[in-house]
């Protein structure tokens, strides 16, 4: 029974770094201009690629950067990373629940070292349990791109013309809508809430009453108040959630 159990986890862990691959190019790409945001703060390119390596997370490590550039104070700069990585909480949530019930402690505080948008996306579009294995496969070669990137983007990023650098992500949203159309197809309720998701973010962009409010604490309201909407008009039933 071990042994059918490591080789069932060797497996996960493989497939999750074929689905890596992707996020791992894409975030090669966009890290690049956080990389030049954070050598325009005064950080080496060592310092700037040990950050993606322990934060991992674009709007959390630019707001840092702008915090040091502009020499703000301690608390008011965890303050800040805080406020900007709340959503991540609400990941970290859903995530727990989709955790088989023989996940180790382990196993989730690894997870919850490295939750981001494009590994959640994937995580949670599993339709069973999701396997922690093939979670660290997706890290094991998301974060070194991360990292990698923001390395070059210290290095070098400011000889690249900024269209170029922004092409480079373009590859990000393909990976979300390979994320979002299967689902769906699948689904009308899952296409009503994506639908109604965007169109709420795009109102609380131009509104002039909320268009000031930060981009991730936007996004959290939304994911809050629409998540709980859709659970209580279309809850599901007992059977469909159980592993």
């Amino acid at each position: 029974m071990r042994k059918k159990t490591e080789s069932i986890n060797r497996k996960q862990f493989r497939r999750g770094l074929r689905t890596g691959i992707p996020i791992s190019l894409g975030y090669l790409a966009v890290s690049f201009t956080l990389g030049i945001t954070a050598k325009n703060a005064g950080l080496t390119a060592g310092q700037a690629a040990l950050t993606s390596l322990l934060v991992n997370a674009s709007a959390g490590q630019y707001a840092a950067f702008t915090c040091m550039a502009a020499q703000s104070a301690y608390l008011e700069t965890a303050i800040i990373v805080a406020v900007t990585n709340a959503r991540y909480i609400l990941m970290s949530c859903a995530l727990s629940q989709k955790l088989p019930a023989t996940a180790k402690l382990w196993h989730r505080l690894v997870i919850g070292f490295n939750v981001n948008d494009e590994i959640f996306g994937m995580a949670i579009a599993e339709e069973d349990k999701l396997n922690p294995y093939y979670y660290f496969g997706m890290m094991a070669i998301a974060m070194p791109g991360w990292a990698l990137g923001t390395f070059l983007g210290t290095g070098v990023g400011n000889i690249l013309p900024s269209s170029v650098v922004s092409a480079l992500s373009v590859g990000l949203y393909g990976m979300f809508l390979a994320v979002i159309i299967p689902a769906a197809k699948k689904s009308k309720i899952i296409l009503g809430v994506v639908v109604l998701s965007m169109a709420a973010s795009y109102a609380l962009t131009v509104l002039p009453v909320t268009a000031a409010i930060a981009s991730g604490t936007r996004t959290i309201i939304i994911t809050v108040v629409i998540s709980a909407l859709a659970a209580i008009l279309f809850p599901r039933k007992e059977e469909e959630t159980s592993a």
